[in-house]
C-alpha cells in the first residue's frame, strides 16, 4: 500500500521525538531524569495550550462521549501519570543495558496488545516487519553497553511494567484518536508534567536557572508535543501496532543526529540497525490489504472530507468548505477497497 498523510504523520513523529533524544542526553548532565521528563511534558502541555487558545480563540475543551473521557482518562493516568514513575524506580534499580533494552518492549507490547485485545489486522508482511525495526531499536539499544553489570529482576520487572502502561496508553488513545489532536497531547502533557515535577520535587530535585527551564520547556513544545500530536494523528488513520512500529524509528534518528551534530563514532550496530530498520519500513509502507468488508452503523465526530465513507447529510447550515468536523452517522456499508485499520475500518476478519 502507497503512502498516505498517516504514514507521513507517523514517521514525522518519530523524526521529531528522535531528534529530541541527543539534545535531552545534554540537558540531563545538568538536571535529573525525573525533572527533566516533567520540564519536557510540562512544556509540552504549556505550548500546545497556546496554540489552542491562538486557534480556537478558546480553551473549551472539544465535544467528546463519557465514554471518549473514560478512555482519555485511563490513557493519561497508565501512560502519563504510573509508567513515568514505574520508569524511575526501575531505572534505580536496573542497568543501562538492561533498561534500553526493556524499553523496546513498548513497541512489541503494543502491537500484541492491538493485535489481541483491541482486533487490529495483521498480516505476515507487518509482523515481519514489526520484528526487524525493533530488532533494529535492540542493536542500537545495545551497542556500546558490553560489561554493564546487569540489573535486578525488581527493576527489570518495573520497567516491563512501565512499558505494558505505554502499551495501553497507545491502544487506548487510539480509541480517541478522532478527537483533537492537540487538545489530547496538550491534556497529557499538563497531567504528566505536573506528576513528574512533583515527584522530582519529593525526590529533592530543585529547579535550575530559568534559562536552562526554557530550554528544557521548549525542546518538550516539539519533542513531546507536537511529536505526539502527529503521533496522535496516525493512530487515526493507521492504528496502534503499525503507528508504534514507524515510531520505533525514533531511535535510529536520535543516533544519526548524535553522529552528524555531536561526531559521535560510526559503529557497525549503527548501520546493521539502520538496514533492519529500513527493511521493516520498506515491508510496512508496501503493504497492501484488500477485501471485502462490511462497515457497522457508527456515530462519531471527527475532521473529515466527504469521500465515499461520509456520505451523510448535514442537520445545520453548512457552506461546502471541507474538511469539516462535526457529529455524524455512518450508514452501514458492503464494499472492497485497499485499508488499514483506521477510524472505519475497525472490522473483524
Amino acid at each position: 500500500m502507497t503512502a498516505h498523510p498517516s504514514v507521513l504523520a507517523a514517521l514525522a513523529s518519530a523524526v521529531l521525538f528522535g531528534a529530541s533524544l541527543p539534545l535531552a542526553k545534554l540537558l540531563a548532565e545538568s538536571l535529573s531524569p525525573v525533572l527533566l521528563a516533567g520540564l519536557l511534558y510540562l512544556g509540552s502541555g504549556i505550548g500546545l495550550t497556546v496554540v489552542r487558545a491562538v486557534r480556537d480563540r478558546s480553551l473549551a475543551p472539544p465535544a467528546m462521549s463519557r465514554q471518549q473521557w473514560c478512555w482519555l482518562a485511563a490513557a493519561i493516568a497508565l501512560g502519563g501519570v504510573l509508567g513515568p514513575i514505574l520508569l524511575m524506580f526501575g531505572l534505580a534499580r536496573a542497568s543501562a543495558a538492561d533498561a534500553s533494552l526493556l524499553l523496546n518492549l513498548e513497541t512489541v507490547l503494543t502491537a500484541v496488545l492491538a493485535w489481541v485485545i483491541f482486533g487490529e489486522n495483521a498480516g505476515r508482511r507487518v509482523l515481519l516487519g514489526m520484528a526487524l525495526i525493533v530488532a533494529g531499536g535492540a542493536v542500537l539499544a545495545s551497542a556500546g553497553q558490553a560489561g554493564v553489570a546487569a540489573g535486578g529482576s525488581v527493576g527489570a520487572a518495573a520497567i516491563a511494567l512501565a512499558c505494558l502502561c505505554w502499551a495501553l496508553d497507545n491502544n487506548l488513545t487510539r480509541r480517541v484518536a478522532g478527537a483533537d489532536a492537540i487538545f489530547i497531547a496538550s491534556t497529557k502533557g499538563w497531567i504528566a508534567g505536573t506528576t513528574n515535577l512533583l515527584l522530582a520535587f519529593a525526590l529533592g530535585a530543585r529547579l535550575p536557572a530559568w534559562p536552562m527551564v526554557a530550554r528544557a520547556m521548549a525542546l518538550g513544545l516539539v519533542g513531546y508535543g507536537i511529536s505526539l500530536v502527529l503521533f496522535v494523528l496516525a493512530l487515526r488513520g493507521l492504528g496502534s501496532a503499525r503507528t508504534a512500529a514507524y515510531s520505533a524509528t525514533a531511535p535510529f534518528v536520535g543516533a544519526a543526529i548524535a553522529i552528524v551534530g555531536f561526531h559521535e563514532p560510526i559503529t557497525g550496530g549503527f548501520w546493521l540497525a539502520a538496514a533492519l530498520m529500513g527493511c521493516g519500513v520498506w515491508l510496512h509502507l508496501t503493504e497492501r490489504h484488500d477485501h471485502p468488508h462490511t462497515h457497522a452503523p457508527l456515530a462519531h465526530q471527527h475532521i473529515h472530507f466527504h469521500d465515499e465513507h461520509h456520505r451523510h447529510v448535514h442537520d445545520f447550515p453548512w457552506d461546502g468548505s471541507e474538511p469539516h468536523s462535526h457529529q455524524h452517522e455512518h450508514e452501514p456499508i458492503a464494499h472492497r477497497h485497499p485499508h488499514v485499520p483506521d477510524l472505519h475500518h475497525r472490522h473483524d476478519h
